[in-house]
Parts: C-alpha cells; structure tokens; sequence
C-alpha cells in the first residue's frame, strides 16, 4: 500500500532521517500513516513492499474478522455504490477504543480502490486546515476523521454544506467588501470515528447515511484474531495458547495484539520455540494481568473497596483520593471494564463490589498486586 505524505516533516527512512518537502503530485512516503496522509490501495510496480510488524490490520473485508452484521451492511452499500460508480455514503462508527474503527475506514477505501486521507478531529484547529483537505480530495476518495466528536464549531459548520451538496462556502474580504463563494468540490466519501457518540451535535450525525456501533468481540472471533496476527508474527502458537490470549484481552483486538507481543517478547528472550497457554499465563503475570483481563489498576480498586470500605458503597472522589488517580481517569479508563465483567456496580450512594467481583480478588485466578 502506497502512501502519500501531505506533511512538510522530516521522516526517518532505511538509511537515516532524510528531508521531504511539501507533497507533490505522484510523492511517496514509505512511512507510517499520519494525520492528513493518503493511502493508496494500489500498489505501484518500482514500489518495494514495506514489512512492518505492526501492519497486522486487514486489508480487505473477508479478512476482517467479527463485526459480521457490520461487515454486511458495509459489503451491500460498497457493491451498490461501485456499481452506480458514485461516492459511498458518509459512514459515522462508533463503539469503544480499539474495536477497528479505523481500520475499517482502510478497508472500505481498499473495497472502493480509492485512497484514504486520515486526519484527527484536534488537527483540526483552524479553518484552513479543513478547507485544504477537502479541496484536495479526488471524486469518491475517503476522508476519514478520528475523534469526530472534537471537531471545533467552526469545522463543524465548514463540514454541513461539504457533506450535503458537495460544496464549500467562503467568505472573501472583511467588513463591507466580504463576500460569499461557493467552490464546488469533488464527491466524496466522510468516514468518522467516535467513541462518544452522544458528544456529536446532531445536525452533523444526522448528515451521516450509515452510522454504525462496533461491538465487543467474542471469544471464537479473538481467538481467530490472534492465531491470524500470530501467523503475521511469524510465531508458532498453539490454540490453548490463543485462546489464552483471548480470554485475557477485554473482548479488545488492539489489547490482544497488544499481549500477543508481550508473549512473543518473553518466548524470544526464553529461547521458546512454540508458544503454550503456560508460557502464556508466565508473559502475563509478568505484565500482571490476570486470568480475566484484570490489570493492576483494576485489582488496587476493587481491594481498596473491599479491604478500606468493606465493598462500599464508595464515593468517586474517595476512591481517587485514595488511590492517588484522577477521578476522571477512574471513571473512564478503569470502572468501565470492571461494569462489564459485572465485578462492580454504580449505585446512588456510590460504588459497590459484587460477590463476583469479592470472589474474583479470593480465587485462584487473581494476581498478586
């Protein structure tokens, strides 16, 4: 997959740093994908193939795996849109992190054999950071924003018009010389990312014509995952040993990628020449994460509950206080999972530890703190 660079930075390549200047027509940037790059799908003949062993995502839809009623509607809107040779509708996904939003928005430029130009929400401040992606982009090219809900009021009302009629509107001049212009722009196609859904303003969500949730994956489908990333890794692993990863990744394929290469790290340096769920279980509990998916940060809460306030229930900020975390940190990046495997609740008067939870921190499968 080739990429083209819109940067003006220095990217480091084979034999050192080297200097690219601003992108022209036909440039390729051989490096990772960035913000406001292009990637394109077909692969030039002079092109060497770039290995990397962080390109485990899927290129294509049969690869992608899970997310089948997902899969299925993207399939239908991608074969209809290409048989009426128009842009794809805009395509809103939302779910937690590290559920594939972005690697989706890959795939369907890579089904469409168009190129995608990835951005972040945060990278764009100022009008004229949105006005040059979209004047730049090809008929049906896929513009794809990550973190759509922080897109700033001003881009917002840029990106209306853009998503509607293919249009941009602006403004030349001040004061009473100012004008309105309208410069038409090429059909496209905008894929938005967003683990927070609700955050969007709604004449924006309503702009999209097919939104979309990632769901947590199952165990079958993360099994599958790992035993594909282990094939790409080149590691001999055995199916307890994947489905020991599975069981231990949050229903996450990033985290399961993610301890698949903690456990490759811990077999190289062991000199192990096949991966077993034992040697699994060793990675892990070096990096202690539990049986469950638990990390530290997740077992110092439910003990502190269960040992300081007998399982609650508990304040928030008592629990940050402590713990010495952030109360936001607590609540977004910790409770959530621990609300999923049904090991705490949320009550009025404040959190609760579960008898799940209780038995969970008791049994044999718990890590040492």
């Amino acid at each position: 997959m080739a990429i083209i660079s819109s940067g003006g930075t220095a990217a480091p390549g084979p034999a050192g740093p080297r200097r690219t200047a601003s992108p022209r027509p036909g440039s390729v940037d051989p490096g990772g994908v960035c913000a406001g790059s292009l990637v394109n799908p077909v692969a030039r003949p002079d092109e060497e193939p770039v290995h990397r062993e962080d390109g485990l995502r899927p290129r294509r839809l049969a690869d992608y795996i899970g997310q089948s009623e997902l899969k299925q509607v993207l399939r239908i809107a991608v074969e209809a849109t290409r048989s009426r040779e128009e842009a794809l509708d805009h395509v809103l996904l939302y779910g937690p992190p590290g559920l594939g939003k972005t690697t989706m928005a890959l795939v369907l430029a890579e089904e469409l054999g168009v190129r995608c130009r990835i951005t972040s929400a945060p990278a764009l401040e100022r009008p004229r950071d949105i006005v040059g992606l979209l004047v730049n982009l090809q008929p049906r090219e896929v513009l794809f924003i990550d973190e759509i809900h922080r897109l700033n009021r001003v881009a917002e009302e840029i990106l209306y018009p853009a998503m509607e009629d293919f249009r941009l509107d602006l403004t030349v001049g001040k004061g009473t010389t100012a004008r309105t212009r309208s410069l038409a722009l090429a059909p496209f196609t905008l894929v938005g990312a967003t683990t927070r859904a609700g955050s969007l303003s709604s004449p924006l969500r309503d702009r999209f014509g097919l939104i979309q949730r990632l769901e947590f994956y199952g165990q079958g489908d993360l099994e599958a995952i790992v035993q594909r990333a282990a094939g790409l890794l080149h590691l001999a692993l055995q199916p307890c040993a994947a489905a020991e990863v599975a069981r231990r990744c949050r229903g996450t394929p990033r985290i399961a990628n993610r301890l698949l290469r903690r456990v490759r790290d811990v077999a190289a340096v062991g000199g192990h020449g096949r991966i077993d769920a034992a040697l699994v279980d060793e990675a892990l509990a070096l990096h202690r994460v539990d049986g469950r998916g638990l990390d530290a940060s997740d077992r110092r809460l439910l003990s502190l509950m269960v040992e300081a306030y007998g399982g609650g229930p508990v304040g928030l900020e008592t629990l940050a206080a402590g713990l010495g975390e952030d109360p936001a940190t607590l609540e977004a990046v910790v409770e959530p999972f621990l609300l999923q495997l049904g090991f705490l609740q949320r009550t009025p008067r404040g959190r609760i530890v579960t008898p799940a939870g209780r038995a969970h921190l008791d049994g044999p499968a718990a890590v040492a703190a």
